[in-house]
């Protein structure tokens, strides 16, 4: 089995839609094996977002990130559940986002997406590793 990191972003808690975007992971087949309700610091977000420091949105991107609670949890399924998860969230933009896809459906704004998945196996592992040292 493998797992991603999922993050319902301040916006999806603050829109009340952590219970929709999980309903459809786990209708897809995914299970949770961990999670958690929390306020990301700044510390926390800025090892997260490392590969984006020095760039122009970084600042904005820690702001929205740390502004209110996200859902943070891991998500498990088949080889390449990474890639289940990124198909169902959509594109990064919600206004090019295919209908059906969480952003699509649910997104208005670039800066705020609703949620973030793991691109990669080895993001995957780096990510939940921030978030669930334990797992």
């Amino acid at each position: 089995m493998d797992r991603t990191l999922v993050i319902c972003k301040p916006d999806a808690v603050e829109r009340g839609l952590v219970g929709e975007i999980m309903a459809r992971l786990e209708r897809k087949g995914l299970r949770l094996v961990a999670g958690e309700l929390r306020t990301i610091d700044d510390a926390t977000a800025g090892r997260h977002y490392e590969e984006h420091v020095g760039k122009g949105f970084y600042g904005d991107l820690v702001a929205f990130i740390t502004r209110s609670p996200s859902f943070v949890f891991v998500v498990e399924g088949p080889e390449d559940t990474w890639k289940v998860v990124r198909a169902m969230m959509g594109v990064t933009n919600p206004m090019e986002a295919a209908p059906g896809t969480i952003r699509g459906d649910y997104g208005l704004l670039l800066t705020e997406n609703l949620v973030h998945g793991s691109d990669g196996p080895e993001s995957a592992t780096r990510e939940i590793g921030i978030f669930f040292p334990r797992l």
